[in-house]
């Protein structure tokens, strides 16, 4: 037989139906919401509630789903954005694998150079420093910076908008570069740019249209 829902487990239950975002997190909130109402039951059993009375008690102490939802989906999206932010720095990262001088073919001194080339090289240095500065600036900001609310009230938009412009900026100088490389790429060499460039930020991508879908809920 199946054990009767309570008025907690009925709460938390719709409550986490309204949650969307990174399940750890999301599992830690629930966690917390669980064991306040635990210990605000507990309480009013001990003011002599029997004990359905008293988890009722305590799930209308805790606040109506309209008015608590909000604060748990601001969490969600703070948490969403810092794994973003964290996922495109570490994306940047490893750029140096695919540029290093002469661990490839189309990064060995070349017999002659390409002004577009040329150009794309120092586009993507530039980009890539901003980029790299934007995601720190980022995961510093959903560390400490979620004290201050202009801050947590922005945040999880503006990370993901950078995120997804970065992303496709660095992706694609990433493969224009290995296109108009002096030494013909091949196809090993676009396996390279897809595998170290292109597909880490597509990932990187994905989190921050998630970001942005939470920062509007």
């Amino acid at each position: 037989m199946s054990t009767p829902s309570t008025p907690v487990d009925d709460y938390l239950a719709a409550l986490s139906r309204e949650l969307r975002g990174p399940r750890r997190r999301k599992a830690d909130l629930l966690a917390e919401a669980r064991d306040h109402l635990t210990d605000a039951t507990e309480a009013f059993e001990a003011d002599g509630h029997e004990r359905y009375d008293a988890e009722r008690e305590a799930v209308a102490d805790f606040g109506d789903l309209a008015d608590v939802v909000p604060g748990y989906r601001a969490e969600l999206a703070i948490s969403q954005s810092r794994r973003t932010a964290m996922m495109l720095l570490f994306a940047l990262l490893i750029q140096p694998i695919v540029w290093q001088g002469g661990a490839w073919i189309w990064t060995q001194e070349p017999q002659s150079t390409s002004a577009l080339n040329e150009l794309l090289q120092t586009m993507v240095r530039a980009v890539g420093i901003v980029v790299i500065a934007g995601a720190v600036l980022a995961v510093i900001g959903t560390g400490i910076g979620v004290r201050y609310p202009v801050v947590r009230e922005h945040l999880g938009r503006v990370t993901a908008l950078f995120a997804l412009v970065g992303s496709a900026l660095v992706a694609g100088m990433g493969v224009l570069m290995a296109a108009t490389s002096s030494h013909a790429p091949g196809v090993p060499a676009f396996g390279v740019v897809g595998a170290f460039v292109v597909l880490p930020l597509v990932l990187v991508s994905v989190q921050a249209e998630r970001c942005l879908r939470l920062s509007r809920a």
